[in-house]
């Protein structure tokens, strides 16, 4: 109740500042404007770069030297760190990195970040940035007609730019017309005392702002105007950086575990580099006056010195940090882990992965091995089986020798307490990613969602060889055995080529082939097994009625082995064009 009283209360108080303060409503309208600027230009990238973003921060994250340098290059380059973080989270959760590497991106990420401070003091304020804003917004909108998500992601970008300068545009206003009325530069506060206040100011900041590119838009503008004291705006960039701690961890509520860890990353990165900068600051100081000439930075130009100062102190924790991000990943490791699984919960399916296109389709894809693996074990057990065996070097009819005992297992209850969620959780992700995937990516998600409703079709598939085989063996009924027998065989023989498919490491080209023998070899063996339940018909061995059970088994293994077979085209051959090659052969 004091909640909903509180907000509107001080929205209105807000609302009242704004237009009785003409000088704080035009700097408040280029923070706006700048965030507007900086949304539309992640989603301009997103568009323009087609997953290419995506694949550079999948495959140049091997190590933590190129983590850091990709995260850094991405982030300076899309002016969103956002963006590779949600990227980032989305692809661990696939795990299509580890998380070392993504820590590691996490730390160059926050390098990424001082490119804004570098964008605003080095154009934003030396040239008349306005006029340049205009043609760029007009520009880009005349490209957000476009069809082409290429050129609607530049025009995107164009908007965003534009925005951004015109944001600063109206900041620089906002505090030159203030100074005449108010000049803040009268509160500057001198020494550590004066360190901490601007720390706790620029980290409050950005707490409320929720960037911490746009506070340091309004440290450099303010600055600029002389609103502020030089070394006041160090300890604003400070806090700044102090504050986004704050942010990701307010983010990182509602995320997954990995979202949850690399918060914590955050957090203890940015937490050292503060101490480290708040203890070093007077000496930073002296080392940006060294520098700034050597990089044509003149000594009057505080602004470009505040962006120098802001790039040496983030780069200075990345050095610190760095030597132990082992350690510290072993300590993350150990933070958020899943309690006890219930049964048919997903382990890769999250809202965050499904906005990535190349996790989305990646979590998919395990989700569906992760459903194969726990339908196998159902499907192996009902055939009085075990997988220990069935995947050791002992001799097919050794094993089905041995394997005489019954197993008791319901496969209707593992299918409503088990599987059946698990593959409801498929088919919701797999529509929830629809929408963030091209005609190629979609396509592959239906013949996921066929592979699972593939392999559950197996376990149903498998309740009546159960039952039969189960009745045979109690009356014992020697000749029925031995044809259940040959089907066991047959199923086995599947599983082990399967298996090595799985495990193999060459061109995908000769894992269709190998799988396209094993299909004419299971037709072959259907023949084979429906020639000798004639032979026992004629014989009067059997009865009618036992041989008609017996030639729907047949049919439901040859289908599961068919079903298995197709499974592996879709699960471990990821060229989508061999892929088709296999529908055709199948057709």
């Amino acid at each position: 109740m004091l909640k909903r009283v509180i907000s509107p209360l001080l929205f209105l108080v807000f609302a009242w500042f704004i237009v009785t303060s003409s000088d704080a409503k035009i700097i408040i309208a280029g923070i706006a404007v700048f965030l507007i600027g900086m949304h539309y230009m992640e989603n301009g990238f997103k568009l323009f770069s087609g997953g290419a973003l995506e694949t550079i921060l999948e495959k140049f994250t091997s190590t933590t030297p190129k983590a850091i340098g990709t995260g850094f290059l991405a982030t300076a380059v899309v002016q969103s760190s956002s963006l590779v973080s949600v990227i980032v989270i989305s692809f661990l959760s696939a795990e299509l990195i580890s998380l070392t590497s993504a820590v590691g991106v996490v730390f160059g990420s926050n390098i990424g970040t001082t490119a804004t401070a570098w964008l605003v003091s080095a154009f934003g304020l030396k040239i008349k940035i306005a006029h340049y804003a205009l043609p760029m917004l007009i520009f880009g909108v005349i490209m957000g007609f476009s069809r082409a998500n290429v050129y609607k992601g530049l025009g995107s970008i164009l908007i965003g730019l534009g925005f951004i300068f015109l944001g600063i545009a109206y900041m620089k206003e906002g505090f030159e017309t203030m100074k005449e009325g108010l000049d803040l530069a009268e509160y500057a506060m001198e020494g550590y005392l004066g360190v901490f206040v601007y720390i706790l100011f620029g980290a409050i900041a950005t707490v409320v702002i929720q960037s911490s590119s746009a506070t340091m838009a309004i440290i450099i503008t303010a600055l600029s105007t002389g609103q502020i004291d030089y070394i006041n705006a160090l300890s604003l960039a400070i806090g700044a950086n102090v504050g986004t701690t704050v942010t990701a961890v307010l983010g990182a509520i509602a995320s997954n575990k990995n979202g949850k860890r690399l918060a914590v990353a955050h957090f203890v990165f940015n937490i050292i580099t503060g101490i480290t900068a708040v203890a070093l600051i007077y000496q930073l100081k002296d080392l940006v006056d060294i520098l700034a000439p050597m990089l044509g930075i003149a000594e009057t130009d505080d602004a470009m010195k505040l962006a120098l100062f802001h790039t040496i102190f983030n780069v200075l924790g990345v050095v610190i940090v760095a030597p132990f991000v082992k350690p510290l990943v072993r300590f993350l490791e150990t933070l958020f882990r899943d309690k006890h699984m219930g049964r048919g919960q997903p382990k890769y399916l999250t809202a965050e992965v499904m906005e990535i296109p190349a996790s989305a389709l990646e979590a998919l894809r395990k989700e569906t091995i992760h459903l194969y693996d726990k339908s196998l074990e159902a499907i192996v057990h009902a055939m009085n089986l075990h997988r220990d065996k069935i995947y050791s070097d002992t001799d097919i009819e050794v094993v089905i020798e041995k394997s005489t005992d019954k197993i008791e297992i319901n496969i209707d209850k593992v299918y409503q307490e088990d599987l059946k969620n698990l593959y409801s959780a498929i088919i919701k992700y797999s529509s929830m990613s629809q929408s963030h995937l091209d005609e190629e990516g979609n396509r592959r998600v239906y013949e996921l969602r066929l592979t699972a409703r593939n392999i559950i079709e197996m376990v149903k598939d498998v309740r009546e060889l159960q039952k039969n085989l189960n009745h045979y063996k109690k009356i014992k009924h020697n000749h029925m055995i031995n044809e259940y027998n040959k089907l066991r065989a047959e199923l086995i023989t599947n599983l082990r080529e399967i298996q090595i498919i799985r495990e193999f490491d060459g061109e995908e080209s000769e894992i269709l082939t190998q799988i396209e023998i094993l299909k004419e070899k299971s037709l072959d063996n259907e023949r084979i097994i429906n020639k000798d339940i004639d032979s026992l018909i004629r014989d009067n061995i059997i009865e009618p009625k036992m041989a008609s059970s017996l030639i729907n088994d047949v049919g439901f293994t040859h289908s599961i082995c068919k079903k298995l077979l197709n499974s592996a085209v879709t699960l471990w051959i990821k060229d989508f064009q061999i892929q088709e090659l296999g529908d055709e052969y199948e057709d």
